[in-house]
């Protein structure tokens, strides 16, 4: 007792246009169509990935260049208030005093405290035998001479300084002007 149901074989030739052929072929087309269409999204996707990724690693790098320049330069107001006090100290060096231990004294405390300062990025300015120039000294006094090049330094009134390369305070000066 054969319980097998009979196969049905398929129509051997319909012809070439047959009804399956063109139903096959053009679901063939329809797949062919989606997958390029996947492929293009795919690709659209992954640029659009790359560019985020890009962006953010950006964003993190300039957060931290942000970040590290705060850190840098947040003790520059400090540092500028302190200045006068180191101001005062040089002053006080200049001042001739009976009492020697005195003056080691301060001028220790003077030393000291221009080396701390010193290793937080503070940098005096030269102006002994410059030249003026406007973005690191400001002329308060004008003198007309021969003696010198015209627009030499011919003395300082206050030091200027510098913070870890930029300019803190400019350095007040006496400018040469020929006649």
């Amino acid at each position: 007792m054969d319980t097998e149901k009979p196969q049905k074989n398929p129509p051997e030739d319909l012809g070439e246009d047959g009804p399956f052929d063109s139903i096959l072929e053009s679901q063939l087309a329809n797949l062919a169509t989606e997958r390029e269409q996947f492929a293009a999204e795919k690709a659209e996707l992954q640029e659009r990935l790359l560019r985020a990724r890009a962006e953010f690693e950006n964003a993190r790098r300039r957060s931290e260049r942000e970040r590290l320049e705060y850190f840098q330069f947040a003790g520059m107001d400090m540092v500028r208030d302190i200045l006068p006090i180191l101001d005062d100290f040089e002053r006080a060096l200049q001042v001739e005093t009976a009492d020697r231990d005195y003056a080691k004294g301060v001028e220790l405390i003077y030393q000291r405290m221009a080396d701390t300062l010193k290793k937080l990025g503070l940098e005096p300015i030269e102006t002994a035998g410059q030249q003026f120039d406007p973005n690191l000294h400001q002329a308060v006094e004008r003198v007309q001479t021969e003696d010198a090049e015209d627009q030499a330094i011919l003395g300082e009134f206050q030091r200027g300084y510098n913070f870890k390369g930029k300019l803190l305070r400019p350095a007040m000066v006496r400018v040469a002007v020929r006649p």
